[in-house]
């Protein structure tokens, strides 16, 4: 059993998904914190100063925090226009098409036979 579960613990797929997860979320924190640090602080800042808030989270309407609300639906959009533009790019990469045009496929045994009988009837 123990044999079973290493030969199933490392296996290419399940190594490969493990990386996967953890390069997923050291990007997404680093992305997190580009939203969350840079990209919000840039964009709201003059509407935060006519809210009278110094933070987003602060932004609130009676017991409504629509500054969180705001934070997300922003910190969303950033992170699916950079998975787009990292998809798009990889889709270029490996979708890319040799520049040399393929040579015509060689004539069947049929169309040798009917080449050679369309030449005789030529000659006639």
């Amino acid at each position: 059993m123990l044999k079973e579960f290493k030969n199933f613990a490392l296996k290419g797929n399940v190594v490969d998904l493990a990386v996967a997860v953890i390069i997923g979320g050291a990007f997404g924190t680093i992305v997190s914190s580009l939203v969350d640090d840079v990209i919000t602080p840039l964009l709201l800042t003059p509407a935060l100063k006519f809210a009278n808030a110094e933070n987003i989270d602060k932004l609130t309407w009676g017991a409504v925090h629509y500054g969180k609300f705001l934070s997300a639906v922003i910190k969303f959009i950033i992170i699916a226009w950079i998975l787009f533009l990292l998809v798009r790019g990889m889709k270029k990469l490996t979708d890319k098409k040799d520049e040399t045009p393929a040579a015509p496929p060689a004539p069947t045994a049929t169309e040798k036979l009917l080449m050679e009988i369309r030449d005789e009837l030529k000659k006639k």
